[in-house]
């Protein structure tokens, strides 16, 4: 196979505006891919999430580390005269526009779609929010954890019998990330053929609705809300956590073939004969009576033992890891869960790996997140032509 010199973006420019995490996700993906990613920052504070911490690693926080490798940094008032032209001059130079603007403020500021598109025609601008531009809420602030209570997101989360619970990250930011991602490279396509720009209104919520797949469907369909499952599953069982004697283990039966695998393996042919449960429909009918069965069955031998035996019988199966267990274990070495890139003083730090692996091309090596404003000069100088000395007076004046 021919390999491609060029990554899968390459010639790409990404105007990253976008702060905290889905639009830095988004930003850092096409990054991974290729693009030339400039992330805009507030001078002087920069983005909110470099202060979310501890932990640091140097002055980066974790959480800025996690959503912004792959980009060069520079910072710019967008509140001033000689700021917004200097943005709209890297406008007309960038192909990918990404912004979480409210829509009041971003027309207060001259950033509407329909400035920028008149800025560039060609433009890809994708605005993130937490209701989109449309509807009652639609100019209200968005929130990951406000969102995932409104989405039904929590009201499926968490025991039984316990609490709403939100997921353990930031899942309703991260899913419209990628789906930012998914739409600003369809319309790089489009833009092709159609040799004009367009304009990407993506909101928090809908993408944790769209999300959310069988369970809505099932509520749609039944017109029943389905009921909190726990680490169960609705529709399927058994396909769940389940104690042993001395940790816990996954159990994904996923059809009757496993199911019958299972009972032999387990020792319990008398289960796979019980009419109750010789289907998967009628498992869910009486999970209540089979399920508690399972449990007392699981606490007679350790993980380990479960593990084996399960794994011997071809039964979907795994063990409940932490981060420890997990970048520990070979497999993540083998993928690149975990790679090493330096900082500008030359340290190392350790960041989660992209997860592309792409045959027939040459994916750009990982790069730091940058520290705040690092590119400024660089950006000014070779984008925009400015000299040293108006970016000195610039710097003198506060716009960077």
């Amino acid at each position: 196979m021919n390999i491609d010199a060029y990554p899968p973006l390459d010639g790409v420019r990404v105007l990253d505006a976008s702060r905290v995490l889905a639009g830095p996700l988004c930003g850092q993906v096409l990054g991974d891919l290729g693009a030339e990613v400039i992330k805009v920052e507030r001078p002087g504070a920069g983005d909110d999430t470099r202060a979310w911490g501890p932990p640091f690693a140097g002055p980066l926080s974790a959480y800025f580390l996690s959503c912004n490798r792959n980009k060069k940094g520079m910072t710019l008032d967008l509140a001033c005269a000689e700021g917004l032209e200097i943005f709209y001059d890297l406008a007309k130079r960038s192909d990918i526009l990404l912004e979480n603007f409210r829509a009041v403020s971003a027309s207060k500021l001259g950033l509407s779609p329909q400035a920028l598109h008149g800025v560039n025609p060609r433009l890809i601008i994708c605005s993130i929010s937490g209701f989109g531009r449309t509807g009652p809420l639609g100019d209200l602030p968005g929130y990951d954890f406000a969102i995932q209570g409104l989405s039904g997101f929590m009201n499926i989360t968490g025991p039984v019998a316990g609490p709403p619970c939100k997921v353990g990250v930031a899942i309703a930011d991260v899913l419209t990330g990628l789906n930012a991602a998914i739409a600003v490279l369809a319309c790089l396509h489009a833009r092709k053929q159609s040799d004009h720009g367009y304009h990407i209104d993506l909101a928090l919520l809908d993408c944790a609705v769209a999300a959310q797949v069988n369970l809505v469907q099932a509520y749609l369909t039944s017109g029943q809300v389905p009921p909190r499952q726990g680490n169960a599953h609705l529709q399927i069982v058994p396909y769940q956590s389940f104690a042993t004697a001395d940790d816990w283990i996954i159990l994904a039966i996923g059809n009757d073939g496993q199911w019958h695998r299972f009972c032999q393996a387990a020792e319990r042919p008398d289960l796979a004969g019980d009419a109750r449960f010789a289907s998967n429909t009628l498992r869910v009918q009486h999970r209540d009576v089979l399920i508690p069965v399972l449990e007392v069955l699981f606490r007679s031998r350790p993980s380990s033992a479960w593990l084996a035996l399960l794994e011997q019988a071809e039964i979907p199966q795994a063990p409940v890891w932490d981060y420890a267990q997990l970048f520990g274990h070979p497999q993540a070495a083998a993928r690149g869960l975990r790679i090493s890139v330096r900082d500008p003083a030359g340290n190392a730090i350790d960041l989660a790996g992209s997860p592309f692996h792409i045959s027939g091309t040459t994916l750009p090596p990982a790069a730091a997140p940058p520290t705040l404003g690092q590119h400024t000069d660089e950006i000014l100088g070779r984008l925009l032509d400015l000299p040293a000395a108006r970016i000195d007076e610039l710097k003198k004046n506060g716009v960077i």
